[in-house]
């Protein structure tokens, strides 16, 4: 039923889907259920004290405005072609990240929360036939939400895999000689006594996970990290930076807070493009 209602809504003109999100949707979650409000309040006093408190309230509506859009655009994007996704969503050097999967065996991409991160799933399309999008996810708890969510990502040719496979998954491509492009969201929370990189980030002592830059340093896979622009709606602009060529001879936690500071500057350029609705500094250092 699930995959039914996604199939027939996706059809609808993106004007359609952006109406429904600024006229529904937004009203909704900012101003009667107050999604998170507090939460997001707090990140961006924190994160922004030299700002005043009505610019901070607009980057908060204009972050709600974009989350709203991403869920629309995420819907569209169901039944959308793949040459329209490929005009939406521009990865401007992925050739340089194709490149370097083939010469290596791999490269490990580092992504983050900003502008529609469920697109950036499509830059399969922007790679060599040979070379494998080899995407990490957490599994949902409810198997028919976990099919729908995979079903959506799936649908630009890139493979997932679950984080507790991921070692495994690697290990059967190289193999297999099979050049594979891993990328995995880095800017979760990772639990205190785990974290091993602390950076100050957004004027905070922050924890990172460091997944990308261990995974990097086994393989001997060059890291990058994914940098994302909206120039208008509707559309993203991503760069792939590098982070370091040479991961197994790069200092522990040079590659971590080298993507951190990397995040940092995306999200001060567009603030509201950053998920603020996460808990993102719920724990600190023990």
């Amino acid at each position: 039923m699930l995959f039914h209602c996604a199939a027939a809504l996706s059809r609808l003109p993106l004007r359609v889907h952006y109406a429904f999100a600024d006229y529904f949707l937004y009203p909704l979650m900012y101003y009667v259920v107050r999604y998170r409000r507090k939460v997001v309040a707090k990140n961006l006093r924190n994160s922004f004290p030299d700002k005043t408190a009505e610019e901070r309230k607009q980057i908060e509506r204009a972050f709600y405005h974009q989350l709203c859009y991403t869920f629309a655009e995420t819907l569209y994007g169901y039944q959308c072609p793949n040459e329209e996704i490929k005009q939406r969503v521009v990865f401007a050097n992925a050739e340089e990240v194709d490149q370097a999967a083939k010469t290596y065996g791999g490269c490990v991409v580092m992504l983050a929360h900003v502008g529609n991160w469920e697109w950036m799933s499509s830059c399969q399309q922007w790679f060599s036939p040979e070379v494998t999008e080899l995407n990490v996810y957490r599994k949902a708890k409810k198997e028919s939400t976990d099919r729908f969510i995979l079903d959506i990502r799936s649908k630009r040719g890139g493979a997932y895999v679950e984080k507790q496979r991921v070692l495994r998954e690697m290990v059967r491509f190289r193999a297999e000689k099979k050049p594979i492009v891993l990328g995995l969201i880095a800017d979760q929370k990772p639990r205190p006594e785990v974290t091993r990189t602390w950076v100050e980030f957004l004027h905070q002592e922050t924890g990172f996970l460091d997944g990308g830059e261990m995974l990097g340093k086994k393989f001997g896979y060059p890291v990058f990290a994914l940098t994302v622009h909206r120039p208008e709606r509707g559309h993203y602009q991503a760069r792939f930076e590098l982070l370091s060529m040479d991961p197994k001879n790069s200092p522990e936690g040079e590659i971590t807070t080298a993507y951190a500071r990397n995040l940092e500057a995306n999200i001060l350029a567009e603030p509201h493009l950053w998920l603020w609705t996460h808990n993102r500094w719920k724990w600190k250092r023990n």
